[in-house]
């Protein structure tokens, strides 16, 4: 079998790294990390959006180097079909591929307004307007497809959706979003997946702090 090494940044703040890291998880695929300090300029750059290319996470398959999180999961699918990361059914297909897409280039000021902080808790927390509508698109994608395709997962089993939008649900917890009791239950069930878990546990014991994302709001 090939090397496989996963290049990520902090556990605590990359939502790009999470989802990166969920993805070859969920394909079963073995890999090493490779785990870039927050302090390094180009991770940094991701993390505080103020890079214009996401570099981080990027995988590294034998000879063959992935960046973007779109790819990677595409790449992910044709190796390991068996993992099903897209539905079997085609229009499922271009469903789930068009969400992912939707997280992938949009919801920027959820992004600005909610960063990522897995270690923060910030009860009744005040997001401003477009924020909101960006919560708001997203619940309505999530009671769309567990609706459409029955859950209990977006779109039946888990797919590379349910990455796509697992570091949304962190944000959720850490702003004290409410939630309607569909949308809940969903977020419930991705944090209790084993490699939610895992995840957290490490982010917890991480011991770099980013100032920029620690402030009290």
């Amino acid at each position: 079998m090939p090397k496989t090494t996963l290049r990520i940044t902090s556990k605590n703040y990359s939502s790009w790294s999470m989802r990166g890291w969920l993805l070859a998880k969920f394909a079963g695929l073995p890999f090493q990390e490779d785990i870039v300090s927050p302090d390094d300029p180009e991770a940094r750059a991701e993390i505080l959006l103020l890079s214009s290319s996401i570099l981080v996470p990027s995988l590294k398959h034998g000879e063959i180097f992935v960046w973007d999180t779109l790819a990677i999961a595409e790449y992910l699918n044709e190796i390991r079909p068996a993992a099903k990361l897209l539905p079997d059914d085609q229009a499922a297909r271009a469903h789930c591929r068009a969400i992912c897409g939707e997280m992938h280039s949009g919801f920027s000021a959820l992004r600005s307004a909610l960063p990522m902080n897995l270690k923060a808790h910030f009860p009744n927390f005040k997001v401003w307007s477009r924020a909101q509508a960006d919560i708001q698109r997203i619940t309505t994608i999530w009671k769309e497809c567990l609706a459409t395709y029955g859950g209990p997962y977006l779109f039946g089993e888990r797919t590379m959706a349910d990455a796509m939008y697992a570091p949304v649900i962190t944000r959720f917890i850490t702003y004290d979003v409410k939630l309607e009791p569909i949308c809940a239950a969903y977020s419930k069930r991705i944090m209790a997946m084993p490699e939610m878990k895992e995840w957290i546990a490490a982010a917890q014991k991480e011991p770099e702090d980013i100032d920029e994302l620690d402030v009290e709001f």
